[in-house]
């Protein structure tokens, strides 16, 4: 597929030099930034919920609308990051997010506190879509997969702490002082992407701001199947994944009478799972290829939602019998994102931060509905909970099965 003539970019130049080492430290940080933002205050969010007067749907928009800021910001920052670099763009959204956080953990009121977490949100989107970017500006889309999955583990790892941590801050110093530890994070990621991070884009594309060759480039990437079929794939299986953050503290804490300490400790068990996927992906990757991968992920994922559905149907409402199955999706989760967001961006050398920034944002735009409707249906049971995640399951295979079988080996080039 070739973009249209008033879109032409040039030929990719040679790929930038960095150590591998600091290339996977620094990405693993970046898109580690989503869990930290999430994970850390969910154990508090009941307690949150109740310290503000507010209503549940009120909670729901501090997570959905943080991710709805999140999925759109990226529709801007990914054209800049093109035009500008991945460097500058870094800088400014972490020093956004950086002062966002301090307000986060300051903010009097569940209003104040829902327009700081959007402005998370919205710095956020430039943190992870740059990283994104950054993987293909460095690797081939395979090379990418495999690197990704190396990224992902130590999102896994901070993700392991992440639930715990927020549980423990909650339940000994109050909900603000896991709000308060995000301002940790962002200030030591922000001062090693300014002290040792290089810029990793080779050529900037002049005409990425203006809107003739902005909106051909945007059309030249929705048209392509390759870019749908990965891109609804991770956004099923964030779909599923949404489902759970948004719903499980209130089904965990307030239906299964667990305490924010143990709740942590479940969302930590839930994060192990989800890294010895990335750690499964790269041996499958490497024997079996990406769609043949993609498809036994799929295959994970169904199994993990349907015995959960079965598990609650049957009512066994225990909190170890609905978080076993779950496993096994996580472990699919951490199969899919990798390869998903690799392929996603993978035809585009020259456009990828605008790939980026649309796969992003249908992610997000998905998890701001699933948080809207969970908001109307959380009823003080677990079927919220564990209908959402079977219904994702269910499409998340079905798009592993077919369209990345069909389309997920076409190489377009932007």
């Amino acid at each position: 597929m070739s973009a249209p003539s008033a879109t032409a970019l040039p030929a990719a130049p040679a790929p930038v030099s960095i150590h591998p080492g600091l290339a996977i430290l620094v990405l693993a940080l970046l898109l580690s930034i989503q869990p930290v933002t999430t994970d850390l205050y969910l154990p508090a969010l009941p307690a949150l919920t109740r310290s503000l007067g507010a209503p549940l749907s009120a909670a729901q928009l501090t997570l959905s609308g943080l991710l709805l800021a999140f999925g759109c910001s990226q529709m801007v920052w990914g054209p800049l990051s093109d035009r500008f670099g991945r460097r500058p763009v870094l800088l400014a959204g972490l020093t956004i997010y950086t002062v966002a956080s301090v307000g986060s953990a300051l903010a009097p009121s569940m209003a104040l506190l829902i327009v700081w977490r959007i402005a998370q949100g919205a710095a956020m989107g430039a943190v992870v879509m740059c990283a994104r970017a950054i993987v293909r500006d460095l690797y081939t889309p395979l090379e990418g997969a495999r690197a990704m999955s190396k990224a992902l583990t130590g999102l896994g790892i901070v993700a392991c702490i992440c639930a715990p941590m927020g549980g423990l801050l909650s339940e000994w110093l109050g909900w603000r002082a896991a709000l308060s530890a995000l301002t940790v994070y962002a200030v030591v990621t922000l001062a090693l992407v300014a002290l040792r991070m290089p810029e990793t884009l080779a050529q900037r594309n002049p005409q990425a701001l203006q809107p003739r060759a902005l909106v051909g480039t945007w059309l030249h990437v929705l048209k392509s199947p390759t870019f749908w079929a990965f891109s609804l794939q991770t956004t099923a299986t964030y779909g599923g994944l949404f489902t759970f953050l948004a719903a499980s503290s209130f089904v965990y804490i307030d239906v299964l009478g667990l305490s924010r300490t143990q709740f942590g400790w479940t969302m930590a068990s839930a994060c192990a799972a989800y890294l010895g996927g990335t750690f499964l992906c790269r041996r499958l990757l490497a024997r079996h290829g990406l769609q043949r991968t993609v498809a036994i992920a799929g295959g994970l994922s169904v199994a993990g939602g349907t015995l959960m559905a079965l598990v609650a149907w049957m009512g066994w409402h225990h909190p170890f019998a609905l978080l076993l199955p779950f496993y096994l999706f996580m472990v699919g989760h951490g199969i899919h994102q990798p390869c998903g967001q690799s392929g996603a961006v993978g035809p585009f050398p020259q456009a990828a931060g605008v790939a980026s920034a649309l796969n992003g944002f249908m992610m997000m735009l998905a998890a701001f509905a699933i948080g809207g409707w969970l908001g109307q249906r959380l009823d003080g049971t677990v079927w919220p909970l564990v209908n959402g995640i079977w219904f994702w399951s269910v499409v998340l295979a079905l798009i592993s099965w077919t369209l990345v079988q069909k389309f997920g080996a076409a190489r377009d080039r932007a």
